[in-house]
C-alpha cells in the first residue's frame, strides 16, 4: 500500500507563488498579505514537499536594486540548506508587469522584446546558480485579443528567435539546465501563442537545439482547450519531451481555476497519475521528475486554509496512487485488459519485414477479413473497464 504521508522521495514541488497568491483577482482586492520566502521554504518542508520554485519576481520586486536582489536571494539560499529544500525549477515573470502588456518575446515593440531577453537570461544564470535543472517558459502575454494586431507568422520567428538565443547560451556557459514551454489556449490574452501541447511539440521541431526544449503542460490548461491532460502527457512522453508538469484542478472549459489537483476532473486525474506512475494500462515510459503544484489557495481561505490546501494536494496524488497500484493489481482488471486487446497496441500492424507489397498479397488483410462479425458482436468491452476504474477510485473494490 502506498503511504498518505508525503516524503521528499514524491518528489513534491510547489511555486512560491502559488502558496504565496494574495488571492486578488479581476473582481476584488486581495485576501491575503504577502508570504516570505523563508516561511514558505519552512513549511513545505514541514508538510513534506522536497522543491520550491519561483518567478524572479516572486522572490525579489521588479526594479530591485543589485543589493535588494542579493540579499532576497542570500535569504533563500539559507532557508534551502536549513531544511534540505531544492529549486528544481526556476522561471521569469514576463506578463505581470505593463511593458509587456503586448507580451515579451513576441511584442510588436522591438525594444520590449530585447528588454524581456535580458532579463531572462539574467533569471537563467540565477536559475543554475539555485540548481535548478528546468527553466519554465510560460508566454502568457505571448498573444492577441484582435486578429489584426499580431501578424502570428512573425510573432513566432521572433518567438523562435529568443529561444534559439537562449539554447545558445545555456551551450556556450556550459549550463546544466533544460527549457520548458508551458502551452496555455487563452487568459489573460484572449488567444495566447503555442496553446496547447501539439502546438508547443511542432514548434519545438522548428528550433535550432530542440534537444534542449520540452514541455510543461498543466492540467487546467489542456482541459480549458476541452482536451484530454493524460492523452497529452501520454504524447509528450512518447516524445521524451515532458521536461516537468504542473498539477492542479479544473472544471471544464471556463476560466483557469487553478484548483487543488483532484478537486477537477477526478477520472482524468487518476489516469494521469496511473501514467505517470506507472506508464499507464500496459507499461511503459513512465515520468521521474518532479510533481509540481501549480494551484492557488482558494481566495476563501485564511492561512490554515493555504496550508490546508498545500497538503490536500500531495494526499490526493498519493491517493491516487494507491487506487492506481490497486487497479493495477486487480485479477479481474487484468482480465478486463485482455478481453478488451489493450496490450494488443503494442503488437505492430505490419509482421517483421513485411512490405506492403506483402500486405497487399494477403488476402486475410482484406478479402477474407470477416468485417460484418462486428455488427451485433465482437465488442471491445471498454465500458466494463472504465466501471472498474471508477469502483476502485471510489475505493470500492
Amino acid at each position: 500500500m502506498t503511504s498518505l504521508i508525503p516524503s521528499r522521495d514524491d518528489k513534491f514541488s510547489f511555486g512560491l507563488w502559488t502558496i504565496g497568491w494574495n488571492a486578488q483577482d479581476p473582481f476584488g482586492s486581495a485576501t491575503r498579505s504577502a508570504i516570505d520566502v523563508v516561511e514558505a521554504v519552512e513549511k513545505i518542508a514541514e508538510l513534506g514537499a522536497y522543491g520550491l520554485t519561483f518567478h524572479d519576481d516572486d522572490l525579489f520586486a521588479f526594479g530591485s536594486t543589485d543589493a535588494e536582489r542579493q540579499k532576497q536571494i542570500d535569504r533563500l539560499k539559507k532557508a534551502l540548506a536549513d531544511t534540505g529544500v531544492i529549486v528544481p525549477m526556476v522561471t521569469t515573470n514576463l506578463f505581470s508587469h505593463p511593458v509587456f502588456k503586448d507580451g515579451a518575446f513576441t511584442s510588436n515593440d522591438r525594444g520590449v522584446r530585447r528588454f524581456a531577453l535580458r532579463k531572462a537570461l539574467r533569471n537563467l544564470d540565477l536559475a543554475v546558480e539555485m540548481g535548478a535543472k528546468t527553466f519554465v517558459m510560460w508566454g502568457g502575454r505571448e498573444g492577441a485579443e484582435y486578429d489584426a494586431a499580431k501578424d502570428i507568422g512573425g510573432a513566432l520567428k521572433r518567438y523562435r528567435e529568443g529561444l534559439n538565443l537562449m539554447s545558445q547560451y545555456v551551450i556556450d556557459k556550459g549550463y546544466d539546465i533544460r527549457f520548458a514551454i508551458e502551452p496555455k489556449p487563452n487568459e489573460p490574452r484572449g488567444d495566447i501563442l503555442l496553446p496547447t501541447i501539439g502546438h508547443a511539440m511542432a514548434f519545438i521541431a522548428t528550433l535550432e537545439h530542440p534537444e534542449l526544449v520540452g514541455l510543461n503542460p498543466e492540467t487546467g490548461h489542456e482541459q480549458m482547450a476541452g482536451l484530454n491532460f493524460t492523452a497529452g502527457i501520454a504524447q509528450a512522453l512518447e516524445h521524451g519531451k515532458l521536461f516537468h508538469i504542473d498539477l492542479n484542478g479544473q472544471k471544464g472549459i471556463k476560466y483557469d481555476q487553478d484548483l487543488v489537483f483532484g478537486h477537477g476532473d477526478l477520472l482524468n486525474a487518476f489516469s494521469l497519475v496511473d501514467l505517470l506512475e506507472f506508464g499507464g494500462p500496459t507499461g511503459g515510459r513512465a515520468y521521474d521528475g518532479p510533481r509540481h503544484f501549480d494551484y492557488k489557495p482558494s481566495r476563501t481561505e485564511d492561512w490554515n486554509g493555504v496550508w490546508d490546501s498545500a497538503a490536500a494536494n500531495m494526499r490526493m496524488y498519493l491517493l491516487l496512487k494507491e487506487r492506481a497500484a490497486a487497479f493495477r493489481a486487480d485479477p479481474e482488471v487484468q482480465a478486463a485488459l485482455t478481453a478488451s486487446r489493450v496490450a494488443e497496441i503494442q503488437q505492430t500492424t505490419l509482421a517483421p519485414g513485411e512490405t506492403y507489397a506483402d500486405l497487399l498479397a494477403d488476402a486475410s488483410a482484406y478479402e477474407t477479413f470477416d468485417a460484418d462479425s462486428y455488427f451485433d458482436g465482437r465488442g471491445f468491452g471498454f465500458v466494463k473497464l472504465n466501471q472498474l476504474a471508477i469502483e476502485h477510485l471510489m475505493g470500492a473494490r
